[in-house]
């Protein structure tokens, strides 16, 4: 088969790939409870002719090939949705309060089916194992490390795996593929809880209290200091309060207040990571004490830098050349974003890749995770031909 040949009997599936992407968009569902995107999932797999099979508390995978010996390349795809309501002009928005696809996991689900589709069609071609990994839980970072203790990198063994992550609210046109070099492509993350404890009381009388939220507020600002004027400016390392929560109403001091948020290095070696934490909780639990308060910080929920392989970067990104000529845009990528299929990239030679999916000029202006963010579902059949391409031509290349 010829990448022409291929790019057409991918672009014939588009109305069907909008259709699948739109109808998961709809029935967002977050971390391992997936009950609807499973079985969307298994039912179209199973109408491909394909077993899937399940992998760990919410996983499937399933393997095309394997009739010749060769190499086993595992294409994966994140199914979670976020915890987050939908506020995009969608007529397919989420039918379901207070989650939403936010993070483009229905795009990423959609286009794994349609190579699914490709690699069945052309399965006597393959000159090896191509193993399709759909995974739960990726934005608590316990889906993939799930799939890995549960075996999804054994039987047949992985030799090499690769992701493609949609992104929006670029000025890069939609429908370009991106493609990084090797080394840290993307950061660690490790989440964090602080609460400080203090005494409550009635707001008439402050005198007779402890305000844990004072104490917090003094913590959250004390703690900018690490960025500031701890850590080396070449390094990269950031920590972000995402959620503070004290109190249920207005004339009542609390008895304690929480702060849950990440810490995020591009350090592999965790140096930068532990300095973090451990000024953290240096700080948290110093200004507390000065407040007459206590606190606690814990960690939890870590996932290491992603590591994409310099020479599996090198083959794969001549194949999406091939594939998408001037489609495909080499790139120098390091950014603060995590990715908890950097688990994988720690067992086996990984590439992750980007393909730009809503262009600013054209209205796509929210980037990921925001309650407002657009996917331009007309770029899914570039992503299923991508993966199709790189299983195919990778499994040659190895033969």
């Amino acid at each position: 088969m010829t990448n022409e040949e291929l790019l057409k009997q991918a672009q014939s599936l588009q109305p069907r790939l909008q259709c699948i992407r739109r109808d998961l968009h709809r029935h967002p569902e977050t971390g391992f409870d997936l009950a609807y995107t499973l079985e969307y999932v298994r039912r179209e797999l199973e109408q491909m002719g394909l077993k899937p099979q399940a992998c760990g508390k919410a996983g499937l995978v399933v393997c095309l090939g394997g009739k010749k010996e060769g190499k086993t390349i595992l294409l994966r795809a994140d199914m979670d949705a976020l915890p987050v309501t939908e506020e995009a002009d969608v007529e397919f928005a989420s039918e379901k309060p207070g989650f939403m696809h936010g993070c483009g996991h229905d795009m990423h689900a959609t286009m794994l089916l349609g190579a699914a589709k490709l690699l069945k069609d052309h399965e006597q071609e393959l000159e090896g194992t191509v193993k399709l990994m759909f995974q739960p839980a990726e934005e608590i970072f316990q889906g993939a490390q799930d799939m890995i203790d549960a075996g999804v990198l054994e039987n047949p063994k992985v030799d090499a795996a690769m992701m493609i992550h949609v992104s929006a609210g670029m000025s890069i046109p939609s429908g370009m593929l991106l493609i990084p070099g090797g080394g840290v492509t993307m950061a660690s993350c490790e989440q964090y809880h602080i609460r400080v404890q203090g005494k409550g009381g009635h707001g008439s009388t402050p005198h007779m209290t402890v305000d844990p939220l004072t104490a917090a507020a003094h913590i959250h600002l004390a703690l900018q200091e690490i960025n500031s004027r701890e850590l080396d400016p070449n390094q990269y390392g950031v920590f972000t309060t995402g959620r503070f929560q004290a109190g249920q109403t207005s004339n009542v001091i609390p008895d304690c207040a929480e702060m849950w948020g990440t810490i995020r290095t591009v350090d592999p070696t965790g140096a930068v990571g532990n300095q973090i934490k451990r000024r953290m909780e240096e700080i948290t639990k110093g200004v507390a004490a000065a407040m007459r308060c206590t606190a606690d910080v814990e960690f939890f929920d870590h996932c290491p830098c992603m590591l994409v392989d310099d020479s599996l970067s090198r083959k794969i990104g001549g194949f999406m050349e091939e594939l998408m000529g001037q489609g495909a845009r080499k790139m120098h990528m390091q950014g603060g974003g995590s990715e908890d299929f950097s688990f994988v990239s720690h067992h086996v030679p990984t590439m992750s890749m980007f393909l730009t999916a809503g262009n600013t000029a054209e209205g796509f202006c929210y980037a990921q995770h925001h309650p407002k963010v657009k996917f331009d579902d007309a770029v899914l059949w570039r992503g299923s031909a991508a993966y199709a391409w790189a299983a195919l031509r990778y499994l040659q290349d190895q033969a």
